[in-house]
């Protein structure tokens, strides 16, 4: 996608690192990570008619697993601060393919293209009516039967009426009975998901399903590997239009949207748009999945306040958007600047400020 501004005269890139701690250790496939690191992006049009410079901002914060290195991150990002020059489009080519810098600057370049025109950003990328608020899941740890349930329980107690339980490292008995104890402790009102990281074989699969199917679970994400598009069209087939719907995330990196939907192995797509490269790749993809009638969902990578609420206008740009995973400001101990956007009865109030709304994260 172009992202050459008409009014762009003279634009300036600024990037600095920032390293933030979470609130507790996050175990992942390259080991366990305690902080996350990464960028902020700062772009400037410093010769708008009225004089004041217009400012955008963007966040870079790779993941193991999911994006190229903080090292190759940072490579991406110094060139492109030396291309950008009047040409937007020539800050994107000189990051190649390395997804959190794009990310960074596209959400940037967005970000002060939509405070230009004085518009939400989730109405500037989506050109849709005005959205007050996301529906959001609460993220429910891998605690035992009766601290998940509890864990649960607190989550509907705060207003969330949709709870996505982390499965998979545990055994499958305690896993089946984790979810069990949990929709007893919630009621059948509240939808539960589950997600087991590509933790499973195809029987594990099989099994779940069918215990999850007789507990009302409305989704399972990336039940097998990313590598198994056979299996979870297998899967699919097997739970019927009526059953537990199979989401893919790791997956969708893995093989795209073409080989998924060829397939038919997914129900349900998750997009994290740091992984993908940008609010507008993810705006691109949730359109034509849509159309393919598999429902997105959007999620973080563990992000900070600017990646963060750019996810929740991407998701505030997607008509009928389901409860997305954009609640994750609490895994982290702190933060770059005040979050704009507040949490209430399960939804994301979604910030009607110019731009992504976000103030604060710049310090002189």
């Amino acid at each position: 996608m172009s992202n050459d501004c008409d009014y762009a005269r003279d634009l300036e890139l600024e990037y600095r690192p920032f390293s933030l701690s979470l609130s507790s250790p996050l175990e992942t496939a390259d080991g366990t990570i305690e902080t996350r690191d990464g960028f902020l992006v700062r772009i400037l049009d410093t010769t708008p008619d009225d004089g004041d410079p217009v400012v955008g901002y963007g966040e870079a914060t790779p993941l193991p697993g999911w994006t190229e290195s903080r090292a190759d991150c940072e490579a991406a990002l110094e060139r492109a601060s030396e291309a950008i020059g009047t040409t937007p489009d020539a800050a994107l080519e000189a990051v190649e393919d390395q997804v959190a810098a794009r990310h960074a600057i596209t959400l940037a370049l967005t970000d002060l293209q939509a405070t230009r025109e004085s518009t939400p950003l989730y109405r500037y990328i989506g050109k849709g009516p005005m959205v007050g608020r996301v529906p959001v899941n609460a993220t429910v740890g891998d605690g035992s039967p009766t601290e998940t349930a509890s864990e649960a329980a607190a989550a509907v107690g705060r207003g969330f009426n949709c709870c996505k339980l982390k499965v998979g490292r545990r055994d499958l008995e305690t896993d089946i009975e984790r979810v069990r104890r949990t929709r007893e402790a919630v009621g059948p009102d509240v939808e539960l998901r589950a997600d087991a990281n590509e933790a499973w074989t195809y029987d594990e699969a099989t099994t779940a399903l069918e215990a999850f199917a007789d507990l009302d679970v409305a989704i399972l994400e990336q039940p097998l590997p990313a590598g198994a598009l056979e299996g979870h069209a297998d899967l699919r087939r097997r739970t019927g239009d009526d059953g537990v719907a199979i989401a893919l995330d790791e997956g969708l990196l893995e093989h795209g949207v073409d080989a998924i939907c060829d397939a038919e192995a997914a129900d349900v797509l998750v997009l994290k748009p740091m992984a993908l490269g940008g609010v507008d790749v993810a705006r691109k993809v949730a359109a034509w999945v849509g159309m393919l009638e598999v429902t997105p969902i959007v999620t973080t990578t563990i992000d900070a306040v600017v990646a963060r609420t750019g996810a929740v206008h991407l998701a505030a740009s997607i008509p009928d958007v389901p409860a997305c995973g954009v609640a994750t400001a609490e895994l982290l101990a702190e933060d770059l600047g005040r979050d704009p956007v507040l949490l209430e009865k399960g939804s994301a109030v979604v910030p009607q400020a110019k731009g992504l709304g976000v103030e604060g994260v710049w310090q002189e």
